[in-house]
């Protein structure tokens, strides 16, 4: 029997060898992995442009091309959720975080390749364009495509999408062990590891209870519309936050969610419509667990975050969420450029970054599809009243 190596495992040993390894490395087993690092880091800075455009482009358009009323109520309520959801995490950080870590731990790390020593080769990898430039432009083309119902434009962007899932699946995801190995060995190298790693510990318990914390917000409005029990409808919705736990798939999840959604109460009809849907554009637990870790990321650099630069990111951040993948740490990965421009990352906090997502990514898909069902019967009430208002005037 073949027993499988998951990515998470993966990245726990790749902590724990980049502490260990990057605290003894000599001189030029440094250089070799601030070679390694200062390379992938190029090819991320590269890839992310096309990410977003691959992604966020025939997003939105097929958003536009399936819509209706339904499918447009339902749209709004996971946006909605979602930056309930990210702006409930910044004042649950920016609140409990600070008491837990000091900061400018990370105020001494430079670049991989400055701190620990000189790369053996300089490999540039200038994107094609520029961050905020791919999402004007994916923006442009998804409502473009769903303005004019564009077939082959739509077909091309599917099939570039498909190009940029395999290029994450395959090369980024299978690589980010070992990036996060020579980030933390060069942490290691820069004396602060220790602060470090107790942010995974405080950060991880704050995201979970987050997460539930958001779920009983769900539910409770979703019971209050439906004059149904919040607790039961929650416990009917285990057996898709289970499995997503396992699967780490918002969509590999969609037919476990379709048939406990159901069993809540919500109609077929409306169930079968969001729920597909959902499983794409709502990311409540993910975007709870990325605006936690920034923060706790931007505490160990001795910075404080302000609401006022965090909303603007949470709000992208939502829209966002769109374009990630379904691969495990794909709204990370998603999420990345945002991260950059909107709140000035480098490539250490980046890495870290990664690093505490992965740590705890399928517990943010089980918050996701968990959350799906509560929203489909809010939509599926607001439909409800809808179709009996339609029925009064037809009769």
């Amino acid at each position: 029997m073949k027993i499988k190596f998951g990515l998470l495992p993966r990245i726990i040993v790749a902590i724990a060898l980049g502490v260990t390894i990057g605290s003894i490395a000599p001189e030029w087993l440094a250089r070799l992995f601030a070679t390694f690092t200062t390379i992938f880091g190029n090819f991320l800075n590269f890839v992310v442009p096309l990410i977003i455009i691959g992604f966020i482009a025939p997003g939105i358009a097929k958003l536009g091309t399936g819509s209706g009323k339904l499918l447009g109520f339902a749209t709004a309520v996971a946006y909605a959720s979602t930056i309930l959801a990210g702006v409930l995490a910044f004042l649950a950080a920016t609140s409990i975080l600070p008491f837990f870590m000091s900061g400018g731990s990370l105020s001494g790390i430079e670049d991989p390749e400055k701190a620990l020593a000189t790369t053996f080769i300089e490999l540039d990898m200038p994107p094609v364009f520029g961050v905020m430039t791919a999402l004007i432009l994916a923006f442009l083309l998804g409502l473009g495509m769903a303005a004019t119902a564009s077939r082959t434009m739509l077909s091309f962007f599917n099939e570039f999408q498909a190009i940029i899932e395999k290029t994450i699946s395959f090369i980024i995801i299978p690589l980010l062990p070992f990036y996060i190995f020579g980030i933390f060995a060069n942490m290691a190298y820069g004396g602060a590891v220790a602060e470090i790693l107790s942010l995974f510990a405080v950060v991880f318990v704050l995201i979970l209870a987050l997460h539930w914390l958001m779920l009983l917000v769900q539910y409770t409005a979703a019971g209050s519309l439906n004059r149904k029990n919040p607790l039961a409808m929650l416990k009917t919705m285990m057996p898709a936050y289970f499995t997503a736990l396992g699967t780490q798939s918002s969509a590999a999840t969609i037919p476990v969610t379709l048939r406990q959604t159901r069993q809540t109460g919500a109609s077929e009809r409306v169930a079968d419509s969001t729920v597909p849907l959902f499983a794409t554009i709502h990311l409540s637990g993910s975007t709870i667990t990325l605006v936690t870790c920034a923060i706790g990321v931007i505490i160990l650099t001795g910075q404080s975050a302000e609401f006022v630069d965090f909303l603007p990111f949470i709000m992208m951040l939502g829209v966002t969420m769109i374009a990630a993948p379904g691969v495990p740490g794909g709204a990370v990965i998603a999420a990345l450029g945002l991260l950059e421009v909107m709140l000035g990352f480098d490539e250490t906090m980046l890495a870290l970054m990664i690093a505490l997502y992965m740590a705890q990514d399928s517990f943010g898909t089980a918050a996701n599809v968990t959350g799906d069902g509560a929203l489909s019967n809010i939509v599926d009430r607001f439909s409800a009243k809808e179709k009996a208002a339609d029925n009064e005037i037809s009769s």
